[in-house]
């Protein structure tokens, strides 16, 4: 009852709720992102959802599209501006997910949305982390996020899909707010974002 009926209520109310409270925080950052960023403010992406049901994800930008003489984008930690480390630091980025929750595309709590081309790298057990919405944090984001390997993100992952509850959820979400005061886990260890997932022979 609560994952198909009051969760999607909670989600919804609370998403109105925060996008209408945290709004001058976000004309704030869209000021600010457009002077840093030469203008991009917003990074859209396709990302699989519940069901492998893929939409269009949406967040902060917080890196330029500088490109070398060939056309080929620099390296992530070249085209990282200096307000979009704080933006990605402080969780900021994530922000405009909330307009994925609005629409139902998200849940708060749920497997991070990753790349669709990821799909066909995942074994039988790490694609049930489909089963559910994907979340704007997650059982992974708050033991070790991106700083353990992308198989413990997904054995936490599933672990959540089956073992969701109320309780679990208001745990994760305070200790979600812990790990982003700290700013715990945020990158890979001596990489400017996260490595991209091989498959498991990868």
């Amino acid at each position: 009852m609560y994952r198909d009926f009051l969760k999607p209520i909670f989600d919804f109310s609370l998403a109105l709720a925060l996008i209408l409270v945290l709004s001058p925080v976000f004309i704030l950052l869209i000021l600010l992102l457009y002077f840093f960023n030469q203008k991009n403010v917003f990074f859209f992406q396709q990302r699989p959802g519940k069901n492998e049901r893929v939409f269009k994800i949406i967040k902060f930008k917080t890196m330029t599209d500088e490109k070398d003489a060939s056309g080929q984008l620099l390296p992530d930690e070249f085209r990282l501006t200096k307000m979009g480390k704080f933006v990605r630091k402080t969780s900021l980025d994530e922000l405009p997910q909330l307009l994925n929750v609005l629409k139902g595309d998200m849940s708060f709590i749920g497997p991070r949305p990753l790349l669709v081309s990821y799909l066909s790298l995942y074994d039988s057990e790490q694609k049930r982390r489909h089963d559910i919405k994907p979340g704007i944090t997650g059982w992974a984001q708050v033991n070790g996020r991106n700083a353990i390997s992308w198989e413990k993100k997904f054995e936490y992952d599933v672990w959540y899909v089956d073992h969701q509850t109320f309780l679990l959820d208001m745990k994760i979400f305070l200790l979600t707010i812990k790990k982003v005061v700290k700013s715990e886990g945020i990158n890979t260890a001596g990489q400017a974002t996260t490595e991209n997932f091989k498959g498991n022979n990868g």
